[in-house]
This record gives structure tokens, C-alpha cells and sequence, in this order.
């Protein structure tokens, strides 16, 4: 087995032992009564709106329709097919768990003895590792599969879902599919055999919502690319209540016949609900009383009684609330899970990367200067260990309160900046910029020229005052549609890295000191950008553009070597702003850490905002939409792959309280200050000056 390398977090996604207990291998019995559907992790991932149809290929195919044929000759239906995969998938996770703890325990005694037989059975483990982590992405990727197929109903019955949820059908006229949907026709498609394929084009936002009821909506990847942006063209409460109303209609037909129209209507308005829960709790429901209010009433009094489904769901809302405060993990998914099953999960994805990272991270240099190798060897003592894998707390910003006093911060000064290490600094800042970017959203990068963000380069006159052109901006989403802004939050910090280098540079009472930390910061951007911490990177770069800091005489005596760096700067930006999926190339992103820059990906995105979003005949344009929804999803793709190095927290506490005392600073003013930030006069010439007015003086007094 091997994995198809489009998968959707799989590390991440939640198993609970509810799910787990309906599972009974015993003659001809299968999973529970269709009015209870296997609703866990129903979030089809990031994966689903970056890869569409592609995330699913041939092998996933044909290993589904192979799956059982051996006990019984080929007459084993699909809940059959789903006991006996998630069978396999129980036994290769247990599998892939022990084994990861018997390789900690391994690594563990290697460090302590160093024999020379732990040392020769550590790559072969790690291989085993490799291949295990392979077969149970690719198990999970079927059981994915086998999810999204479900509950689904054909095109022409898309009009009954529609009429499904209205109270008085009878006055309604008939409502035809083409009068919603819009579609064209493509060439044959390489995962299924059909001549050619329908792809969805544009659709009012009654078809869209109607579609996500369509057999192929997960296949394709539309719900997930839903999910990201329907606020274009509805709100949240028209969303909930749309779903609201399928369920509430079709709920008393959910126990009945489980292939008629009316229980899919029912138990996919129940699975998209749920995905929607997973995924954009912290978005549309976190910020939004009225709308979770809403949802919790509707479950409690008309659901509740469902099997215990009801119960589910709620609990599933107070898991998302409790990671939305900080209690869990922000990065993980919001379904309950054991607690040993998660541990696993977490250190089997610390382990992952901490195999190929090494490899993987040697081939990322931009050679643009000659003679310009590693900035420095990994010092030994910094190499990743057991307490990497540990879960870091999590700050809401850089300004958070530490164990470190402002006071004492500025005691130290940049003493302790010139003392520290670029790797140590590199380590130390992108675990600060982890912590942020963690918490940001696809959504949040969604209708941002709304947040007054507009591209850095783009000067606005003088004359025009800030008020006059935030008046201007057009909202994107509808007026009534909430929008969280933690991209300003996001932002705002960059901002503060940037001056902060700014002023860190500019209070340097000597030339020789500024140098120092010229080289010393274009270093540490060096280094961020090579392990693919792009933000970092390019907030360094914004400081070292910094009008005053471009001016200062240290340039004139860099070492050239290191002044070469800035070009590379430069160049890394260009790539970056060059093309919006620049860094989903290739598979590189897969098992490397990534952090974007958040300006960069905000600016890509409204590009693909511009224009218009509707046809002539008021259609909206899904193709757009789409577009849109691949390029955010790569937001979450690089939240799956975390950094793992040791937390230094002294010297974070550092960092924070002297980004928190450079924030607002006023670069011109700290720069005034500081003789070492002028171009000095030589003393001969500035002599003969001061004579020479001195002779001017006697001459009117003579």
C-alpha cells in the first residue's frame, strides 16, 4: 500500500470510541441503523479543496472495489466493505503506535549508551516507519472515500432538495435544474470511465447550497471549497437555516428506507452540518452568539432524541468552544477521540518529521551567491529531542505577558541578540511565528481589501485621508455576513517584527555593533527562509527596507558575502509574490514545515477577488469561487506540518518584550538620537571648516 501524497491530515483526524464501539465483526452483522450514520471527522480537509476530484486516483479505485472479494466471492456491500476497512485501519494505527514507542524507546537508549547495534536498527525502524505511515494514510484516505459517497442524490433530484425544505410546497412553481446550476462539458476524466464530465460553472445561491447534495459534492471536492466561501453570497444564518430546514423536513423519514431521497436529504444535511462544525467553528460560530445559540436550540429540540446523534453534536459544539479557548490543541480536529489514540497521533506526526526533515531541509538553498554555504552547523546540544514532540502553549500574540520583565529586557538590551546564535534566534522566532500562524484561518484571508489590507507598494496620496478610502473599499461578502479579522491581528504583528528589527539596528551606538547586527539579521532571514519559514523571513527584510535603516553608513562596510544576502532577499519575495501556489509545488510542502507570508497570500487573493463575481443572468461564478478556495486551502495544508524544535522560553520572553517595546516605535526619531546613524565629517575637512568661519567672525568685527 502506498500513499497517493494528497492526503487530508490524516495525522490529525479524530476517531472516537463511540464510533469505534458500533463496529462488530460477527457473522453477516454490520454498522448500526441507517438513521445513525458513521459521522466522525466529516471535514473532507484541505486536501479536498486544493486536489478536487485528483484527491481520490485509480489505486484508491480499485482497492475499494476489491476490498472483501476474497471472503465473499464479490456479494459483500458496502457496510460490509466499511467494517472490514476500518478493521484494517484499527490494526495498522495500533501497528504504527507501538511501533513509534518502541522507536522512542529505542532513541532514548541510543543516547545513553550509544551501542553500535541501537545505532544500525534506527534506520531500519525509521524505514518501517515510513512504510507504516504509508499504509495508514492510504487506509485513510479509502475510508474517506467510502465517506464522501454517501448520502448523496443525482443532479435531477437537486429541485427536491430545494422543495424539501419550504412548509407550503403546493404554491411553488416547478423548479428545473438549469434554472439554478450551470455547467460544461470537459474531456474524459482520469479517475472514472464516463465519456465526459459535467463541471459545475456558476449557480444561484439556492443551486449552490442545493448542490452540495449532489452524489459527487465530496468527491469533487465542492463541499470543502464550499465551505470556504459561501460567505461570497450568503450569510451564516442563511447557510445554518437552509440546512436547518432539509433536516427538519425530511428527519421523520430518516429511520425508513435508507436508499430513498428523503433520508440521504437528511443524513447528508446532518454530515454537512457537521463538516462545517469541524472546520469553521472558530470562524463563523465562535464569533457568532446568535447563530450557535440557533444551532443548540434546533439540536436540543428536534434532534436530541435521534439515537443519541443529538448528544453528539453537542458535544462536538463544547469540544469546538473549549480548543477555540485554548484548552486543546488549536490545530487538531474538533471530534472526540481517545485520549491514548491522540497522544499517538501526536508524537507518530513529531516523528514524521523529525525523519525526513534533516534530508529534506539540505536541499533548500537559493544559490544566488557564490561561496555562500549553511550559515552554520546545527549545534548538537540544539538537535531535536524528546521534548520537541511536548505540546508548546500557545500566546495570542507577541504583546502577551511573560516570565521576563520589560525592565529586565531592557537591561539586556541586544546584548543578548549578539550573544545567541542565528540558529538559536532562527529556532526561537519561527516557533513565535508558529504560535500565530497556527491560529489563523483560510477564511480569514477572504474579502481582506473589507479590512482596509491593500498592498504595501501601493502609495495613497496625501490628500486623500484614511476615512475617505475605507468608505471606498467594497465589502465582498454580504453586509450581514460577520467576518472575523484575526488578519489584522496577523498582520499587526508582522508590522511589529519588522520595526523592531528596524530599531533594534538604528539604537546601536556604534558603527562596528551595527554591523554586527546587520550581519546578524540578515543571517537569521537567511536561515528562516531555508527551512521554509517564509513570514519570518520576509518580516526581516521589510525592517532592513526601512528608509532610515537603508541609509545607514554600516552598509558601506558589510562584508560583501553577507551583503549578498539582501539580493537573496529580495529574490525569495519575487518568488513569492510571482505565483499564488508557489510553495504547493511539488511535494516539499508535504513533509517540510511551512509558514507563509501572510501579506504576500492576502495579496494573492485579491487578485483573484477582482473582478466580478456574478454573470449576466445574476449566476455567481463557481469557477472564481473555486480558484479562491485552492489557494487558501494551503493555510491548513502547512498548519498539518508543525515545527518541531526545542522551545527556548527565556529567550522567547526575550524576544516578545522587546518586539512589545519597538512596536509603535518611531524609527526617524530612535535614529535622530544616534550619532553612529550619520555619515561622520572627517576631522581635517571639519577642522578647516570651523577656521574657516572663525576668520569670517574676526573679518566683522575688524
Amino acid at each position: 500500500l502506498q500513499s497517493n501524497g494528497c492526503g487530508p491530515g490524516f495525522a490529525e483526524e479524530n476517531r472516537s470510541s463511540e464510533e469505534q464501539a458500533t463496529i462488530k465483526i460477527t457473522g453477516e452483522s454490520y454498522l448500526a441503523s441507517p438513521s445513525l450514520p458513521d459521522f466522525c471527522g466529516c471535514n473532507p480537509g484541505w486536501s479536498s479543496a486544493f486536489y478536487g476530484a485528483e484527491c481520490f486516483d485509480s489505486e484508491v479505485h480499485s482497492y475499494l472495489k476489491n476490498l472483501g472479494k476474497q471472503k465473499s466471492s464479490e456479494s459483500q456491500n458496502i457496510d460490509a466493505k466499511k467494517v472490514e476497512l476500518e478493521q484494517l485501519l484499527m490494526m495498522e494505527t495500533k501497528n504504527y503506535r507501538k511501533t513509534i514507542k518502541f522507536y522512542q524507546k529505542l532513541l532514548q537508549k541510543e543516547r545513553r549508551s550509544k551501542g553500535p547495534e541501537t545505532k544500525s536498527m534506527l534506520p531500519k525502524l525509521r524505514g518501517q516507519l515510513q512504510e507504516m505511515k504509508s499504509k495508514v494514510q492510504f487506509l485513510e484516505l479509502v475510508k474517506k472515500y467510502v465517506q464522501a459517497k454517501q448520502w448523496g442524490v443525482e443532479s435531477y433530484v437537486l429541485p427536491t432538495v430545494i422543495h424539501s425544505g419550504k412548509a407550503d410546497t403546493m404554491d411553488m412553481a416547478p423548479m428545473d435544474e438549469s434554472s439554478l446550476l450551470l455547467y460544461y462539458n470537459t474531456e474524459k476524466h482520469q479517475c472514472n470511465n464516463q465519456n465526459g464530465v459535467r463541471v459545475l460553472q456558476a449557480g444561484t445561491p439556492l443551486g449552490l447550497m442545493a448542490y452540495l447534495y449532489s452524489r459527487n459534492a465530496f468527491l469533487e471536492g465542492y463541499v470543502q471549497q464550499f465551505l470556504y466561501t459561501f460567505r461570497y453570497f450568503c450569510t451564516q444564518e442563511e447557510f445554518l437555516q437552509f440546512l436547518l430546514d432539509r433536516i427538519s423536513s425530511t428527519l421523520s423519514s430518516a429511520s425508513l428506507d435508507p436508499s430513498t431521497s428523503l433520508t440521504k436529504i437528511c443524513n447528508r444535511s446532518f454530515y454537512i452540518l457537521q463538516a462545517w462544525i469541524e472546520d469553521c467553528y472558530s470562524v463563523d460560530f465562535a464569533t457568532n452568539t446568535v447563530l450557535l445559540d440557533t444551532l443548540k436550540e434546533f439540536i436540543s429540540s428536534k434532534v436530541a432524541s435521534l439515537n443519541g446523534y443529538g448528544e453528539r453534536l453537542l458535544s462536538l459544539l463544547e469540544d469546538a468552544s473549549a480548543k477555540k479557548s485554548g484548552s486543546a490543541d488549536l490545530c487538531s480536529g474538533v471530534g472526540k477521540c481517545e485520549e491514548e489514540s491522540e497522544d499517538g497521533r501526536k508524537t507518530l506526526h513529531s516523528l514524521c518529521k523529525k525523519l525526513s526533515e534533516d534530508v529534506s531541509r539540505k536541499n533548500f538553498y537559493w544559490k544566488l551567491s557564490k561561496g555562500m554555504g549553511p550559515i552554520a552547523q546545527y549545534q548538537r546540544e540544539w538537535l531535536h529531542t524528546g521534548s520537541a514532540v511536548l505540546p508548546k502553549p500557545c500566546c495570542s500574540s507577541f504583546t502577551k505577558e511573560s516570565s521576563v520583565s520589560l525592565a529586565r529586557a531592557d537591561e539586556v538590551g541586544p546584548v543578548l541578540l549578539m550573544e545567541c546564535s542565528v540558529q538559536q534566534l532562527c529556532w526561537q522566532l519561527t516557533l513565535l511565528q508558529q504560535e500565530v500562524f497556527n491560529k489563523c484561518h483560510p477564511v480569514h484571508f477572504l474579502n481582506s481589501r473589507a479590512l482596509g489590507v491593500k498592498d504595501k507598494c501601493v502609495a495613497v496620496p496625501k490628500a486623500v485621508s484614511a476615512e475617505t478610502v475605507s468608505l471606498k473599499v467594497c465589502n465582498l461578502f454580504l453586509s450581514k455576513c460577520i467576518q472575523d479579522q484575526y488578519l489584522l491581528q496577523l498582520l499587526k504583528n508582522a508590522d511589529s517584527i519588522s520595526t523592531w528589527v528596524a530599531a533594534e539596528i538604528v539604537t546601536c551606538h556604534t558603527t562596528k555593533r551595527q554591523v554586527s547586527l546587520l550581519s546578524k539579521f540578515l543571517l537569521i532571514a537567511k536561515c528562516c527562509y531555508e527551512q521554509r519559514n517564509f513570514a519570518t523571513a520576509m518580516q526581516i527584510l521589510a525592517g532592513l527596507e526601512n528608509l532610515i535603516v537603508r541609509q545607514l553608513p554600516a552598509w558601506k562596510i558589510l562584508p560583501a558575502k553577507v551583503a549578498e544576502i539582501m539580493e537573496e532577499l529580495k529574490a525569495v519575495e519575487v518568488f513569492l509574490k510571482s505565483d499564488s501556489l508557489c510553495l504547493m509545488e511539488g511535494d516539499r510542502f508535504k513533509t517540510l514545515p511551512t509558514i507563509p507570508s501572510a501579506h504576500v497570500l492576502a495579496m494573492h487573493v485579491q487578485q483573484l477577488e477582482t473582478g466580478g463575481f456574478t454573470m449576466t443572468n445574476g449566476a455567481h461564478k463557481w469557477t472564481k469561487l473555486r480558484n479562491i478556495a485552492k489557494v487558501v486551502s494551503q493555510v491548513h495544508a502547512f498548519q498539518e506540518n508543525p515545527y518541531t524544535y526545542a522551545p527556548d522560553f527565556k529567550l522567547q520572553s526575550y524576544l516578545r518584550q522587546r518586539i512589545t517595546r519597538f512596536k509603535d516605535a518611531d524609527i526617524s526619531a530612535l535614529a535622530a538620537d544616534n550619532c553612529a546613524n550619520f555619515h561622520q565629517i572627517p576631522a581635517e575637512k571639519h577642522s578647516r571648516k570651523i577656521q574657516d568661519t572663525l576668520r569670517k567672525m574676526k573679518a566683522t568685527f575688524q
